[in-house]
């Protein structure tokens, strides 16, 4: 039989019936249909059928109702007040890491749109757009962030949207990472985030507006081998960017700066490109990668919205923030089902090679 038969398989993973489950039997839309429907075939309303159908239609609306109420509450908006649109137009993106991977596929999917989108690297990008502005910019640098935000406001204008999303990972042991490793993964994963945000932020806050989006990883939360680095510099995202929204709405009144987290699990880029997990057909339908384009399309969407909020995807991403309150003997045979700690094994450091690297 021809192996190409089942390709049509080949992206049908967890995911996927979510998506087809959240507009069905989690649709508060579809589901207030199914009482109807045996309303109109003869049933009366006392009976079990309508009456648990309706039950389901009023716990699945309250859920939803409960997030809808938690997104209004976190933004400061009213029940009654009309959501904000964001004007494409009249923004300048301004996006780290902009030269593979995830920014890449944003930077040019945003200049498509001909929206003005100015990239900081230190690889310039692969595009011929000209709604695109490249600045050679080591972000983990505070002295060249300083110069070059004040070139990029002088040349460009105020960035409105800051997404920082440069990173590296090195993955090693502990004991082998040496101190230009670790120094290279926090100065590039964390403190470029607070360098850009010290450069831009000042703008941001005198028209009180903005978006600042902040790249990190599901790795954040969890812990694995050969990634004690990475994950603790992303772990260091989470806690800035909740510690920002605090200073944004209590010490600033800036509401209407909005901070979106972006969490997602193994991105299929070219940073974890050597990276290997278990074939099991059952852990790839289960614990899927994330495609660029779907963390991209989330952003974009994100940004539209003009609300505060996290992403985590794919889907299995969202119990990611409670496996560490699980009891041991239950969270380590998942960890070990995932085969996160041996996926590192045989890592080949692609992207963010540094000068001493490329010489050895």
């Amino acid at each position: 039989m021809n192996s190409g038969a089942t390709l049509v398989f080949d992206n049908f993973d967890v995911d996927l019936v979510v998506k087809v489950l959240s507009h069905t039997l989690f649709s508060p839309f579809f589901v207030s249909l199914i009482p109807v429907f045996y309303l109109f075939q003869g049933a009366k309303a006392t009976d079990a059928v309508v009456s648990y159908s309706a039950t389901y239609f009023v716990v699945i609306s309250g859920f939803w109702t409960l997030k809808w109420l938690s997104k209004l509450y976190r933004n400061q908006r009213s029940i009654i007040s009309s959501r904000e649109l964001l004007d494409w137009e009249d923004q300048i993106v301004l996006i780290t890491g902009g030269a593979s991977g995830i920014g890449d596929l944003l930077a040019n999917t945003l200049a498509i749109r001909h929206v003005t989108v100015v990239v900081l690297d230190v690889e310039p990008i692969r595009s011929d757009n000209h709604n695109i502005s490249f600045y050679k910019c080591d972000v983990s640098n505070w002295d060249e962030v300083k110069a070059i935000s004040k070139r990029v406001i002088e040349e460009i204008g105020q960035p409105t949207i800051i997404v920082n999303n440069a990173g590296v990972v090195q993955g090693k042991l502990l004991v082998d990472l040496t101190p230009e490793d670790v120094n290279q993964t926090f100065g590039v994963n964390t403190l470029a985030h607070f360098w850009i945000l010290k450069a831009f932020l000042p703008g941001m806050l005198k028209s009180k507006a903005g978006h600042i989006v902040s790249v990190t990883s599901v790795m954040g939360y969890l812990g694995a081998a050969q990634m004690t680095d990475y994950n603790a510099s992303k772990a260091a995202i989470t806690s800035l960017h909740q510690s920002l929204r605090c200073e944004l709405d209590k010490r600033h009144n800036c509401p209407r700066i909005r901070t979106t987290l972006v969490c997602p699990g193994y991105v299929t880029t070219p940073l974890f490109s050597s990276i290997a997990f278990p074939p099991v057909p059952s852990l790839k339908f289960l614990l899927p990668p994330a495609q660029p384009v779907s963390v991209v399309k989330r952003i974009i969407s994100a940004l539209d919205e003009n609300q505060s909020q996290t992403i985590l995807t794919p889907f299995w991403a969202n119990f990611a923030p409670y496996l560490q309150h699980l009891p041991s003997f239950v969270r380590d045979p998942l960890q070990n089902i995932s085969g996160a700690d041996y996926s590192m094994r045989n890592f080949v450091k692609i992207t963010g090679r540094r000068k001493d690297e490329r010489a050895a």
